[in-house]
């Protein structure tokens, strides 16, 4: 196979002024020249629709073409860009290693020279960083950022910062709270958040007992004061209701009733669980708001019967009931309020879990000092 014959810009240019200058036939010109007549028909039209750059030369594009590809390249560069933002965002405010870290991670997407550039690091630094050992500061956050992670999923995904501290320090580890917030950003550990509002004040007292807790809910040894409440839960067969009471001085639920229909017996139930497990109280306080279960002529013969004081929250008032209504809120944020369930078995398992599982022996609680009402209690008997 011959070699294929090239022809400079010049002898292009005089080959078509032949033909449309001098009146030369293409034909003849061709053999003339020794050129195929496609090939100077073709470098006729070429000229003819640009005569100022036509034929620029082997490798060399004319200056439109060259204007288009470098915008080629740099819509190329710009969607990169956006990617590697895109899928690291909020590094631009982290620390050297951490983009670096994302770099080694990513580097086989998209090219390090561009990954450094929208990180804003060097690529010498990052190199030097491959081959660089790792700090002892570093060696010992990956063994914390270990337990951090064993600690925020051990609680299912529910603690934040304050509790994980909490674990750490448990596991004779020294470190400080913004420490642990550090790393827990990291690893992108983010306790769900509770969705708080201001809930009206309408102030109406009850017509069955006073408000004789008035929101006194420090209590001084077990079984002095509980507090009750109940809520529901929805499920595909339809509600589940809830109901617990409270033990004030730990802030341990120590008994709780599950049933599928919103009656008085659900929170004797819950009321009587109680009893069993703590004995029969003497100088009992038990306080609830004014709803029909609680001011029904059932529950309060129960609560005489026992020999225990009635006191209820003022109507519409919930910061009256406030410690019962925060265990309510930690149980819907913490684990039922991230699940559907089809069946009310599925949610009483749930519920059950937390209360027994995680809330009374586990769950680190910010009145007790951070330590889980269990602990707190059997700290006290010690």
């Amino acid at each position: 196979m011959g070699t294929r014959r090239q022809f400079s810009r010049e002898f292009k240019l005089e080959a078509v002024r032949l033909v449309k200058d001098r009146g030369v036939t293409v034909p003849q010109a061709a053999r003339d020249l020794d050129v195929h007549e496609n090939v100077l028909r073709k470098w006729i039209r070429e000229a003819m629709a640009d005569p100022q750059e036509a034929f620029p030369g082997k490798g060399v594009m004319k200056p439109e073409q060259a204007e288009i590809e470098r915008l080629r390249k740099e819509v190329a560069k710009l969607k990169m860009e956006r990617d590697i933002l895109k899928k690291g965002r909020g590094l631009l405010r982290q620390g050297l290693t951490v983009k670096f870290e994302f770099v080694a991670k990513h580097r086989g997407a998209w090219p390090v020279n561009l990954l450094c550039e929208a990180l804003g690091v060097s690529r010498s630094g990052f190199y030097a960083w491959l081959v660089r050992p790792p700090s002892c500061r570093s060696q010992a956050d990956e063994v914390l950022g270990a337990q951090v992670r064993q600690s925020f999923i051990g609680s299912d995904r529910t603690y934040g910062a304050r509790r994980v501290w909490h674990d750490v320090l448990a596991q004779d580890q020294h470190c400080g709270l913004h420490r642990i917030e550090r790393l827990m950003r990291l690893q992108g550990l983010r306790a769900r958040p509770r969705r708080r509002s201001l809930p009206k004040d309408q102030g109406v007292r009850s017509a069955i007992a006073d408000n004789v807790l008035d929101r006194q809910f420090q209590a001084d040894a077990p079984n002095q004061k509980w507090v009750a409440d109940f809520t529901y839960i929805w499920t595909a067969e339809g509600w589940l209701y809830a109901a617990a009471v409270l033990d004030l001085y730990s802030r341990r639920i120590v008994g709780w009733s599950m049933h599928d229909s919103m009656t008085s017996q659900l929170v004797a139930d819950a009321l009587m669980m109680a009893v069993w497990r703590r004995g029969k109280p003497v100088q009992l306080l038990h306080h609830s708001d004014q709803g029909s279960q609680y001011t029904s002529e059932h529950f309060q013969a129960l609560l005489r019967e026992q020999g225990i004081t009635c006191s209820m929250s003022r109507a519409g008032e919930v910061w009256d009931n406030s410690a019962m209504e925060s265990f309510f809120s930690s149980l819907k944020t913490e684990k039922t309020s991230r699940k559907v369930y089809r069946t009310r078995t599925q949610a009483r398992a749930d519920v059950f879990d937390y209360i027994e599982r995680f809330y009374n022996p586990v769950r680190r609680h910010s009145t007790l000092g951070y330590v889980s009402p269990l602990e707190f209690e059997k700290a006290q008997k010690a």
